[in-house]
């Protein structure tokens, strides 16, 4: 499969105005904490070889998930690691910042630009209905501890659905300067800088669980689910247990540098954009119960060939996980 040369277009350098430890920067936005709405034309070319596979398919709405996600991720870098941020909590207790919902606000102002009648749902924002049959799924912050604690690692997420089926995903480390997309029938292309070109995504092919990698978000998250049986029995069993989870997690699955990502708990907007990355880079993910889903409340991800063992030890008893 030959990669098509919009991506390769779609290459943003970073400001001269901010430090180079922070790369991720669209210098089409000022530098300020409150910016203008985005003017956006879904049918302009970057370059005369634009009209490729990336660009066509759903009325530009591939091409589309990666700016905006982009930018949404670019804005979370004017607050990272400032710290005079305020952290709130919102009513399960978990914490938000203005990063979190002024990106997911420029998200949705320039996806309203586009796709007017696209449905979308975000993690601080209620959810929009459409009429279309598309439905955007966006987590502007997915790590926001991590975000909060100037931890590299968090990311910002976007998923696509059309008529229910979940079609394409992007997932952005925008403090490493990191990407990855996903579609349906167009594989999954990982860059590992915004001045490097993208490279095919794929799986690890190691079929041994004790020289697999595990990783998870929150490692408490397996005993308020009962499972924390599953947790030792996988920690044991693996080859290496790190908690790099979150959406960063999935993408070091899908570009084969750990075999197992695990959520005990999550919410649709968590996974929306991973279940195509993983699929697309030759991977399964599912939920607890071995059904391809982004709404059953937990969800794994492995590079396919681990993935009945690990489901096993997901699904098993105490007295028999640990065996």
């Amino acid at each position: 499969m030959q990669f098509p040369d919009t991506l390769n277009k779609l290459a943003v350098a970073p400001s001269a105005k901010r430090a180079p430890v922070v790369p991720w920067t669209n210098s089409v936005y000022p530098q300020l904490k409150e910016r203008p709405a985005m003017t956006v034309n879904k049918k302009q070319q970057l370059s005369p070889a634009e009209p490729g596979p990336w660009s066509e398919p759903f009325d530009g709405r591939l091409r589309a998930m990666i700016e905006l996600a982009r930018a949404a991720g670019s804005f979370t870098l004017d607050y990272f690691n400032d710290k005079s941020l305020t952290i709130d909590r919102k009513g399960d207790a978990s914490p938000v910042t203005a990063a979190d919902r002024g990106a997911e606000r420029l998200f949705r102002q320039q996806l309203e630009q586009l796709y007017p009648h696209d449905a979308v749902l975000g993690e601080e924002f209620d959810e929009r209905p459409g009429t279309s049959g598309f439905r955007w799924i966006v987590d502007p912050i997915d790590g926001t501890k991590s975000f909060i604690c100037g931890v590299p690692l968090y990311s910002t997420l976007v998923g696509l659905q059309h008529e229910g089926r979940t079609i394409a995903g992007t997932i952005v480390i925008p403090a490493l300067d990191e990407m990855i997309v996903a579609a349906q029938d167009l594989g999954a292309w990982h860059r590992k800088r915004h001045d490097q070109p993208w490279v095919p995504a794929r799986v690890s092919e190691c079929n041994d669980l004790s020289q697999a990698t595990f990783v998870t978000s929150q490692v408490d998250t397996f005993p308020e689910r009962g499972a924390n049986h599953a947790y030792l029995a996988l920690e044991s069993a693996a080859y290496i247990t790190r908690s790099w989870g979150d959406g960063y997690g999935y993408l070091l699955v899908a570009t084969g540098r750990a075999e197992i990502m695990i959520d005990p708990i999550v919410n649709p907007w968590d996974v929306g954009a991973i279940l195509p990355v993983i699929r697309e880079a030759g991977g399964r993910f599912t939920d607890w119960s071995g059904n391809e889903s982004i709404d059953a409340g937990d969800a794994f991800g492995t590079n396919g060939l681990l993935h009945d063992r690990v489901l096993d030890i997901l699904t098993s008893q105490p007295s028999v996980a640990g065996q």
